[in-house]
C-alpha cells in the first residue's frame, strides 16, 4: 500500500487548519491523495464541523480517508483562539513540523506538505532558522545553500537566487558560485519533481534593462553572465539575463521551464500575480519531497471561513506527483 501524505498543520491559530480540512473536503472533486494531519487536532475542530479520525500511526490514514479527516494528535497547544497566535502554539507548530519531517525522511509518509507557521512566534521560542525550508533541510542533512526554493504555478515556475535577506544586501550576496549552485540543483529537480528532462533555465536580471551592458550595473556582468556560460559549458540550457519587467508575459514564458531571479520579490511578485490562490513552495535539493501552499498564516481572517484552500490542495496534489515521480523506475 503507498504511504499517505503528512502534513503539517502550522500555527493552530492561523488558517491553516482550516485549509487543510476543506482540502479534505474536496478530496474526491480534486482526486487528491490521501494524506494525514499533523497537529493539535482541536484546532480543526475549531474552525470546521467535519469529520475528524485521531490516528497514532500514519498507516492508519489510508483506510480512514475517505470518511474523515486522519489527525495524527500533537501536543496540546494550550488555549486555540483562531486569530490570536501565542508561544504554545508556536510549540506545537513547531512539534508537528519536526514529526511530520521524521516521518517523511522515514518514508512512513512518502511526501512533507507544510502549512504556514509564524516565524514572529517561533521566534519567541528559540527557533533560529530563516523559514521551514531551511530547517527541514537541516533535518535532511543538507546545507541550507544547497536548498533551493521553487515557486510553482500552472504557467510560471520561479526560484529566488536570494531569498529573506535587505535589498540593499542582495548584490553583496550574489557569486559565480551561488547562482550555479541554484541552477544545478533548479535543473535537476525539474527532472526528478516535473519529469521535464532536459530544462530550460532562463535567468532575471538584477538592474534595470539588465544593467544595459553595464551602464546601469555591473551584477549582470560580474556574476549572472559567467554563470551562465559556465552552466552551458555543463550542458544545461541556461539563458539571459534579461531584463525582469519583460520576461514574465505569456510568449516569454512558454520560452523556459523555470526563471531563476536575484531576489525575493522579482521573483514572487509575478508569480503571485499570476498564481495567487493556486501557487506552491517546493524545496528542490533534498532527499524528500516538501511542498507548501505560497500564502503565510492569515491570522486575520482565520476562523471566519474566509480562507481559500485552493494553494493547499496544489501543495498536496504536486507533494503526490513528485513522490510518484521520483518512485517510478528509471527509463
Amino acid at each position: 500500500m503507498i504511504a499517505p501524505l503528512a502534513v503539517s498543520m502550522g500555527d493552530p491559530a492561523g488558517v491553516g487548519p482550516e485549509v487543510i480540512a476543506k482540502a479534505w473536503a474536496m478530496r474526491e472533486r480534486e482526486k487528491l491523495a490521501p494524506f494525514f494531519a499533523v497537529g493539535d487536532a482541536r484546532a480543526i475542530s475549531a474552525v470546521w464541523a467535519g469529520p475528524v479520525a485521531r490516528i497514532t500511526d500514519p498507516a492508519e490514514a489510508n483506510a480512514c480517508f475517505a470518511t474523515a479527516l486522519p489527525v495524527l494528535n500533537v501536543e496540546d497547544g494550550g488555549e486555540i483562539t483562531p486569530g490570536s497566535p501565542d508561544v504554545d502554539g508556536a510549540r506545537c507548530a513547531l512539534h508537528a513540523l519536526e514529526i511530520a519531517a521524521g516521518l517523511a525522511r522515514s518514508g512512513t509518509a512518502r511526501a512533507l506538505v507544510t502549512g504556514p507557521v509564524s516565524k514572529a512566534q517561533l521566534y519567541q521560542i528559540g527557533f533560529t532558522h530563516p523559514g521551514q525550508t531551511e530547517f527541514v533541510a537541516e533535518r535532511c542533512g543538507i546545507a541550507g545553500e544547497n536548498a533551493v526554493m521553487m515557486l510553482a504555478g500552472p504557467t510560471l515556475r520561479v526560484v529566488p537566487i536570494t531569498t529573506h535577506v535587505p535589498l540593499a544586501a542582495v548584490s553583496s550576496l550574489l557569486s559565480v558560485e551561488l547562482i550555479v549552485a541554484k541552477a544545478r540543483a533548479t535543473a535537476r529537480g525539474l527532472i526528478r519533481n516535473f519529469g521535464i528532462l532536459v530544462p530550460r533555465l532562463a535567468f532575471a536580471g538584477f538592474n534595470p534593462h539588465a544593467g544595459e551592458g553595464g551602464a546601469i550595473g555591473r551584477e549582470e556582468i560580474d556574476f549572472i553572465i559567467p554563470a551562465v556560460e559556465l552552466l552551458r559549458s555543463e550542458g544545461i540550457d541556461a539563458s539571459g539575463p534579461f531584463a525582469a519587467d519583460t520576461m514574465f508575459h505569456g510568449r516569454a514564458r512558454a520560452t523556459y521551464d523555470a526563471a531563476l531571479c536575484c531576489y525575493h520579490d522579482q521573483a514572487l511578485v509575478p508569480l503571485k500575480t499570476l498564481h495567487f490562490d493556486e501557487g506552491v513552495n517546493i524545496t528542490l535539493g533534498l532527499p524528500i519531497v516538501r511542498t507548501s501552499p505560497d500564502h503565510g498564516t492569515a491570522f486575520g481572517i482565520a476562523g471566519q471561513d474566509r480562507a481559500e484552500p485552493g494553494a493547499t490542495i496544489a501543495a498536496i496534489r504536486l507533494a503526490a506527483s513528485a513522490a510518484d515521480r521520483r518512485a517510478a523506475p528509471a527509463a
